[in-house]
């Protein structure tokens, strides 16, 4: 996948770990959160030396519950963190956001992906946006919104029913003017769905990947883990690897996460175990 500058993101080999950046004050794992600028240029530094693959940058907590954060805040968290690290890194930056006007501005800073959670479906500029500046974008299956997705989520067959809702968010997309070969795939493992929905989907990304876009996956820390083995969120590190291993052994091509030097670690020896 082609992105500016001659780069690329190349999914041909083993799996690319997306390290996480919160500029935020309330993301669901305090153990993520970069409330200053010095703390999150150093936390994108740390994962560049532990061996990430991406970035992902964000200003606003879309965890259950949580409340819409104005567009100048967004922009004020995040936009100067990637300027700062595009002065030290070329990795590729994905900014986390459903706002039109604070991914411009994050592209103009440096960042390559728009990792729109809504599947541009929060702001009717995204599309555009997306289509003319002719960046990747992540599209991510959620239903509701992050205030009111865990009220009462059901599904009769959770795979079949994200696949078919992530297949009508890239029809859209094409409507737009989004070229196929810059699209990926979130099955938003933890937007909307009960602990038995995460299961089947991480069980199937088979089936997700079968839409024929690269796949990314975000489990990290979540708390359906809680749910599956009463842990506290500092106390899910394990479990954590355990579940993304699966995933990237059912195809996953990006894995976005927390811990990327255990994940780095992780795909790295999954990789060399399966071309030995």
């Amino acid at each position: 996948m082609q992105l500016k500058d001659g780069r690329a993101l190349d999914f041909s080999g083993r799996t690319l770990v997306m390290g996480i950046i919160n500029c935020t004050t309330d993301s669901f794992y305090p153990g993520s959160r970069v409330g200053t600028f010095a703390a999150a240029v150093e936390r994108a530094r740390s994962m560049a030396r532990a061996g990430a693959d991406m970035l992902d940058i964000g200003g606003e907590s879309t965890r259950p519950g949580s409340d819409p954060v104005d567009a100048d805040e967004e922009i004020a968290r995040v936009v100067p963190v990637i300027e700062a690290v595009r002065g030290f890194s070329d990795l590729p930056i994905s900014v986390d956001t459903r706002k039109a006007g604070v991914a411009g501005r994050a592209l103009d800073a440096g960042a390559d992906i728009v990792n729109d959670i809504s599947a541009l479906r929060d702001d009717e500029q995204m599309g555009a946006l997306v289509s003319s500046r002719g960046c990747p974008v992540i599209l991510m299956h959620m239903r509701g919104t992050p205030k009111t997705m865990q009220q009462h989520p059901y599904y009769d067959n959770a795979v079949s029913e994200v696949v078919e809702e992530l297949s009508g968010f890239t029809q859209a997309a094409l409507h737009r003017g989004i070229d196929r070969s810059r699209i990926i795939l979130d099955p938003g493992i933890g937007f909307g769905k009960r602990l038995s929905d995460n299961l089947q989907i991480m069980k199937c990304i088979k089936e997700v990947r079968k839409l024929g876009y690269p796949v990314l996956v975000g489990l990290s820390r979540k708390s359906f883990l809680q749910k599956l083995l009463d842990l506290q969120v500092e106390d899910r590190l394990a479990a954590s690897l355990a579940a993304e291993a699966y995933v990237a052994l059912e195809g996953a091509e990006i894995l976005r996460v927390h811990d990327v030097a255990e994940t780095v670690q992780l795909v790295r020896t999954l990789y060399a175990i399966q071309n030995a």
